[in-house]
């Protein structure tokens, strides 16, 4: 079952991909592969906590999808402070890191609350 926020992760990931290609033809291989894991790890962890075992380990899989999303967004603002993207493609890339860790970050709050989970 697909969510909202499941989807903006696989535009996400979609847009990640075709810069990491971009990337590797101008031979960026290195920051390329980064932000490639980190970029598209963030839906399969959403997809994984849709499955989970309990709503403590649906928790701990968004937890995961929040930290690859910030770190998506560590490699991105290096790659417009290196020239490598423009500002253009990071603020566009960054508006929807920025969308998919407030939804990540509203749904681990508020089932934390509701489960009274720590």
């Amino acid at each position: 079952m697909a969510s909202i926020m499941d989807d903006k992760a696989v535009l996400f990931a979609l847009e990640i991909i075709k810069l990491s290609r971009q990337m590797n033809k101008n031979h960026d291989y290195e920051m390329s592969s980064q932000i490639i894991r980190s970029g598209t790890s963030v839906g399969a962890n959403i997809r994984e906590a849709q499955a989970a075992f309990s709503k403590k380990d649906f928790v701990y899989k968004l937890s995961i999808s929040l930290k690859e999303i910030r770190e998506s967004r560590f490699w991105l603002e290096l790659l417009v402070k290196s020239n490598t993207i423009t500002k253009e493609l990071f603020e566009r890339l960054d508006s929807q890191a920025l969308e998919l860790r407030k939804m990540l970050s509203s749904s681990i709050i508020t089932t934390k609350q509701k489960y009274n989970l720590k």
